[in-house]
């Protein structure tokens, strides 16, 4: 027996079976093993303490137990609600989540970041992949024979797709910050390139096509940094539309920072409606989606072997306290 980490060799010799019989006892396989010698080998196993070679395992059969989730920044809340819903049906089929992080959007080094990650990933035969970031506009991703791959929101060809309707629920945001007497509105926007971005921005000045466009990074600083940049240029709207909920906490934290009270001062809206926005002072208006749910549904059609067209995700407006009626 070696003295070094038990090996399946280990475990045959110590049973007293063939390497074959130890490895379909422990691998699986379509030959089945008799009960009274499978016993045997895992009983062997469980003494010497031998654990499976997981990846040698994907390569022999071609998948594995293990799905993929890639996801941009890993600190924002509108991930790890999409994530919860992968892992829930992840739990429920018995397999197992490993997440990638690419970090927040930082350009052409972003979508290099992804294409290393899909590649890394090819190679340890995942049982499906799903991709949770925003996608670049007039670019495609290499789905590969590593898996199967959804991608959420639009702009992913050649991938399934969870579809969600930003540019609906951001017209429809529009439309209700006009009833409560918004008229002079800006937009504050991540990078113009990802299709999320544009979907949202687009869906908002088809109801209201006065509003005015600042871009930024699609993060909290992001948001900041627009605010603030939008006061110093002397602009004081009556409203934000941030079209991520991080970068609306952004923007009113730079509102309070310039001594304005968001939603007295100037309304604030933002988009997706993470847990927390409710519980901000002011409430943030937000557009919710069932982030949990997008999750959960985008690991099912990865693993769907004849996977159906959906309908869009909707999205709902939630009026809050940032946008009283003026």
């Amino acid at each position: 027996m070696s003295l070094n980490t038990p090996t399946l060799t280990d475990v045959a010799a110590h049973a007293g079976v063939s390497l074959a019989t130890a490895s379909r006892a422990l691998n699986g396989s379509a030959r089945k093993v008799n009960p009274e010698l499978q016993e045997r080998v895992l009983a062997s196993a469980r003494t010497l303490g031998y654990s499976a070679n997981v990846q040698a395992q994907a390569v022999a059969r071609g998948t594995s137990n293990v799905v993929a989730l890639v996801v941009g920044d890993i600190a924002d809340p509108y991930f790890a609600s999409i994530s919860s819903g992968v892992v829930r049906v992840a739990d429920e089929r018995g397999l197992v989540v490993t997440i990638t992080a690419t970090g927040p959007y930082a350009g052409p080094e972003s979508t290099a970041r992804e294409e290393a990650a899909l590649d890394a990933l090819r190679g340890q035969r995942p049982r499906a992949v799903v991709l949770a970031g925003s996608r670049v506009v007039g670019t495609d991703t290499r789905p590969g024979d590593g898996g199967r791959v959804a991608a959420i929101g639009s702009g992913a060809r050649g991938l399934r797709t969870v579809d969600v309707d930003n540019r609906g629920g951001a017209a429809a945001l529009a439309t209700e910050l006009l009833a409560l007497g918004y008229r002079d509105v800006a937009v504050l926007a991540g990078p113009e390139e990802l299709v999320t971005v544009r979907d949202r921005v687009d869906g908002f000045r088809s109801v209201l096509p006065s509003a005015r466009v600042v871009h930024a990074e699609f993060t909290r600083e992001g948001g900041h940094r627009a605010m603030t940049a939008l006061l110093a240029a002397g602009e004081r709207p009556d409203c934000v539309f941030a079209v991520s909920d991080v970068m609306a906490i952004g923007a009113m934290a730079a509102l309070r920072e310039a001594g304005i009270v968001p939603g007295e001062g100037i309304g604030v809206a933002g988009f997706d409606d993470i847990p927390l926005v409710a519980d901000v002072t002011p409430a943030l208006t937000s557009v919710a989606l069932p982030l949990a749910d997008i999750g959960a549904r985008a690991l099912e059609l990865a693993l769907a072997d004849d996977p159906s067209p959906a309908e869009p995700v909707p999205a709902a407006v939630r009026l809050r306290a940032s946008t009283p009626r003026r």
